[in-house]
């Protein structure tokens, strides 16, 4: 059987995490359209306040971060009940919160845009119209803990371009390079 459904036939949701300027937007709204997926971007999960609060400069802590989850989770749930496959993004920092959005949901497929700081700083400046401030990267970075092998993520480098992402994406998780029948 392909990786494409797990073993309870449910359809898979691919998570793509990363720190921000990752390419997890755009990186998730190409996969889905490739695959005919639903997408849905985790920035529009988060409450205003937390938009306030990174649009001021100042990082999120896992306070803040526990409303975004549960609304990223609740997602999934909404595509899983309906029997539905998705892309959604989120930065998965911390295993913690990996772990939390894969809780429960075996057809979560994590996967991890990995970059140097220098190459996401460098697309973070030349990024406009953003809430996220560039100098809140090294806030990223001091929050990462890449994935760990036992985690089961799936690590593509964006030093390619964004289809080269993708189509790492599409060979690496076993999905299919046409849509799913999923009606």
């Amino acid at each position: 059987m392909s990786t494409a459904s797990n073993e309870k036939g449910n359809l898979p949701i691919v998570l793509v995490t990363g720190v921000s300027g990752s390419g997890k937007t755009t990186v998730g709204a190409m996969l889905a359209g490739r695959l005919g997926w639903m997408y849905a971007e985790a920035d529009d999960f988060h409450p205003r306040s937390n938009v306030e609060k990174m649009a001021a400069g100042h990082p999120l802590n896992d306070e803040d971060r526990k409303p975004w989850l549960a609304a990223i989770g609740q997602w999934m749930d909404e595509r899983r009940a309906a029997h539905q496959p998705g892309i959604v993004t989120s930065s998965g920092l911390k295993r913690t919160y990996r772990d939390i959005l894969r809780e429960g949901r075996p057809e979560v497929r994590p996967v991890f845009l990995d970059g140097s700081p220098e190459l996401i700083a460098s697309r973070l400046i030349a990024r406009q119209g953003h809430f996220f401030a560039p100098t809140m990267l090294d806030s990223q970075f001091a929050d990462l803990e890449p994935p760990a092998p036992d985690e089961g993520v799936f690590t593509v480098s964006v030093r390619g371009t964004p289809a080269e992402v993708v189509d790492a994406i599409l060979t690496g998780l076993d999905l299919p390079a046409e849509p799913l029948d999923h009606a």
